[in-house]
């Protein structure tokens, strides 16, 4: 019998991810995406209102990210990541005005902790066991039954880094993913979290190479396209429903579903996904950023937590946003410039702007939802799922998302 066909459901980065490495293999891939564009979340458009290419959000990955490296050098696309060449990121409390910035040593001993100066202001060596306290976790609870969320280096450090990458209150996020963040980060050593940014923009570096390995070796990517139904024989998939034709799906053939939760919930019976979401509100300005502005900013006591800076645009994000996810967007915009002009010393003038707000950017991360993530394989023999909200082990990131599609890729292909 040959080789059947992977059909991918998604051409976010879980689908692209999962598409590539089967290609890589030398399987035909057939890449279906209901949207008009490839990327889902991790996405760039031209924005009107600004005249300029825009992403939709602001992502970083760190350079311990192995399987979004992988991804990348997979599709020829790593040299599109910038970033400084030791860890750490500036932070500046624009209630004080006072700026700082952890500088970690690369090695897995943090010699930096025993170093003031490198380390968070007004903290002591002895406050970094709050880190160790999330390794030796077992099972999952609340991050606030585990550590103080309290003190300088909660506030300074540990509070926006959860916020940031758990989209959720800190206090009521699953401590075992913070664990799972902590383990690839601070427990490497700063070799393994040295910021990297996608330049120019993300379709460049992690959408538009992806679709070009697929085409240049045979396989398709059709846009547009959405996904009505699955049909099952009880044990396998057997057909997929699109709006204007039916693909009979062989029994050499399978199927990676990697489309939103609530999607998927929608075409798989019987499957527990997790049905709780947290907002993400992107500003982005029509400005140049100053000389010598890092390429991203930690903001403390402010509305605006990461300032990312481009030669055409500054941009913010804000995550675990649900409380001003609703607000007027001028009014949104205004009170973010007034944290970005202070932390970058700007003019007090609005420049052209843009609000981008995702009101289900991520699941929730409490321990309840984190529980509701299902495998990637599923009771039928041919259907894999892939995702940031499947169980990776990761919070909802880049990193989760393309692992979900390599480890749906290696099931397809056995």
């Amino acid at each position: 019998m040959s080789e059947g066909v992977v059909y991918v459901i998604g051409a976010g980065l879980a689908g692209l991810s999962a598409a590539t490495a089967i290609a890589e293999q030398g399987r035909r891939v057939v890449v279906i995406e209901a949207a008009s564009q490839a990327g889902g979340r991790c996405r760039s458009y031209f924005d009107s209102q600004l005249g300029q290419v825009i992403d939709n959000g602001n992502h970083f990955v760190l350079s311990g990210n192995h399987a979004t490296m992988r991804y990348l050098r997979r599709t020829g696309a790593q040299d599109g990541l910038v970033g400084p060449n030791k860890a750490g990121v500036p932070s500046v409390d624009i209630r004080t005005g006072r700026r700082w910035a952890i500088l970690p040593n690369d090695g897995l001993f943090p010699f930096w902790l025993f170093d003031r100066r490198r380390r968070v202001p007004d903290t002591r060596v002895l406050d970094y066991i709050e880190i160790v306290k999330l390794l030796r976790i077992g099972g999952d609870r609340p991050l606030g039954e585990v550590l103080a969320c309290r003190g300088r280096l909660w506030e300074r450090l540990l509070q926006p880094i959860f916020v940031g990458a758990l989209n959720t209150e800190p206090e009521i996020a699953s401590a075992a993913l913070a664990a799972a963040l902590v383990r690839e980060t601070f427990a490497k050593g700063g070799r393994e979290y040295r910021i990297r940014i996608a330049h120019p923009t993300l379709a460049r570096v992690f959408i538009e190479p992806a679709i070009a390995f697929l085409v240049s070796r045979g396989n398709a990517v059709r846009m547009g396209e959405r996904l009505r139904r699955i049909l099952f024989d009880g044990r396998a998939v057997i057909a997929l429903i699109l709006a204007e034709q039916t693909i009979p799906i062989s029994a050499a053939d399978s199927v990676v579903l990697a489309v939103p939760p609530w999607a998927a919930s929608d075409v798989v019976p019987g499957i527990a996904v997790p049905d709780a979401f947290s907002s993400i509100v992107n500003a982005h300005f029509k400005v140049a950023a100053p000389f010598g502005a890092p390429l991203m900013l930690g903001i403390i006591g402010g509305t605006a937590q990461w300032i990312f800076s481009f030669a055409d645009r500054v941009s913010v994000t804000i995550s675990n946003a649900d409380a001003i996810v609703n607000d007027d967007r001028e009014v949104l915009a205004r009170k973010i410039w007034n944290d970005v002009r202070q932390a970058l010393e700007l003019s007090d003038a609005l420049p052209a702007w843009q609000i981008v707000k995702e009101k289900r950017a991520t699941f929730a991360a409490t321990p309840e939802q984190a529980a509701k993530r299902p495998a990637t394989r599923t009771r039928w023999s041919n259907l894999f799922l892939a995702g940031d909200w499947t169980a990776t082990g990761l919070p909802a990131t880049i990193e989760g998302a393309i692992r979900s599609g390599h480890k749906a890729a290696e099931l397809a292909l056995s």
